[in-house]
């Protein structure tokens, strides 16, 4: 079936910053896009969407008909709103892949689905970033060499206050002798999500060839197998009955006979 795919893009320094609108003149959110779209071709379909947009591009009829988000954020994560960034939430707990990439780590929703600070140590001076696979038989790192070069990027550093990744995919070494988890996996709910860091603002790291591979390899991980979408619900079944849950919509609710 074909993937519904929404990239996501903040689109701050694109308009304000004229050396990332040279590297970037369609957004960085148009290039990504169309990086996923050469890579999966006719299995995607690859819409876009900004933060200026009405509830930033993301209704919920635009969520429900999202299989795979892809997130890039940087200046202006407090201005995402927090009704958005909870519906956004319920959507990937009920299966709706996300796909967060680079400063998204610092994003109102990466955060509430890690539960943690989400800091790192950061340097931006024009370093070589190798990307490391240190799980080759992982289906995100098909088709991209060990390791990938990256010749100007911003350098992301341990430690990463993220829980532990359940997956790690891709190792980042950088100029300084700094190392980087900057390929990870996890599971939220129904909801699967890759973290991926190469790709600051100030470098054409999104026209790379092998990076946009792993972005694609990405979305196509991350989207659910499940028939439909639903949040985990607590049941409660009588004594011998396996099948017939009573549902609960939250431990607050008033009572309900059931």
């Amino acid at each position: 079936m074909t993937i519904r795919v929404l990239v996501w893009g903040e689109n701050r320094h694109e308009q304000t910053e004229p050396h990332v609108a040279e590297l970037y003149p369609d957004g960085m959110h148009a290039t990504i896009a169309a990086g996923i779209s050469e890579n999966l071709g006719e299995q995607a379909t690859v819409g876009t969407t900004t933060l200026d947009e009405p509830e930033h591009g993301l209704t919920e009829e635009v969520l429900a008909d999202t299989d795979v988000l892809v997130w890039w954020g940087h200046a202006a994560h407090g201005e995402v709103e927090d009704k958005v960034v909870e519906r956004v939430y319920q959507h990937v707990l009920a299966g709706m892949g996300l796909v967060v990439l680079h400063s998204g780590h610092w994003s109102k929703i990466f955060g509430k689905l890690m539960g943690t600070s989400c800091t790192l140590r950061w340097r931006s001076e024009r370093d070589r970033e190798l990307v490391w696979t240190v799980n080759p038989t992982h289906p995100i790192a098909q088709g991209v060499p060990h390791p990938i070069e990256i010749e100007q990027q911003e350098m992301y550093g341990e430690f990463f206050d993220i829980p532990v990744p359940d997956e790690l995919i891709f190792i980042s070494t950088f100029s300084g002798g700094e190392a980087f988890r900057s390929g990870c996996t996890f599971r939220r709910g129904h909801g699967k999500i890759f973290y991926f860091s190469p790709g600051d603002q100030d470098f054409p790291v999104y026209h790379h060839k092998d990076i946009r591979k792993v972005i694609a390899n990405g979305v196509a991980w991350a989207k659910s197998d499940r028939p439909e979408r639903a949040v985990p619900t607590l049941l409660r079944y009588e004594s011998g009955d396996f099948f017939n849950g009573h549902g609960y919509g939250g431990p607050i609710e008033e009572a309900a006979d059931v």
